[in-house]
């Protein structure tokens, strides 16, 4: 898939195109491990569960993933869209990483996604369980930032 660019905002109601565009801008946008860039996807009253946190506006965002990717070392992600319907594009994900004592993590999940009428996200509920790997299981070798276009999708690795 060519990198997405666009010169208007991806509004609702998604098609599928506008759903895959709008999922591929967010894995790129997470896997820049920036969260200044990434909280500008969200309204700045978003709401979101995370796991067993619950979080609200921008300012928790960019807290909770300064946090996170302190803690959640050479994070690579995979976002795979699920189903879309109007406003609403649900999700499925998975992201490798490792911890300051060396040990590796795949991280599965499910997202779901509302947006507002500006196509800023305003409710996020992700669900996430954790699945210790070894160095040798890992399947996201690229380098850090963006996953290459040719890398294998979720459904392509079998996860």
């Amino acid at each position: 898939m060519p990198s997405i660019q666009s010169s208007r905002p991806l509004l609702p109601p998604f098609t599928w195109n506008t759903a895959i565009q709008k999922v591929r801008m967010a894995e790129d946008a997470w896997n820049s491990r920036d969260p200044e860039r990434v909280s500008l996807a969200y309204s700045a009253d978003s709401s979101w569960r995370n796991r067993e946190e619950f979080l609200s506006g921008r300012e928790a965002i960019v807290e909770f993933l300064r946090r996170k990717w302190a803690k959640e070392l050479d994070y690579r992600l995979i976002k795979e869209l699920w189903a879309f319907q109007e406003a609403r594009i649900a999700v499925r994900f998975a992201y490798e990483w490792h911890d300051h004592a060396g040990n590796w993590i795949r991280s599965y999940g499910n997202e779901n996604w509302e947006f507002d009428e500006t196509g800023l996200m305003r409710r996020r509920i992700a669900s996430i369980n954790d699945l210790p790997i070894s160095e040798t299981d890992r399947k996201y070798h690229w380098a850090s930032g963006r996953r290459p276009d040719d890398h294998p999708s979720l459904s392509d690795l079998g996860l």
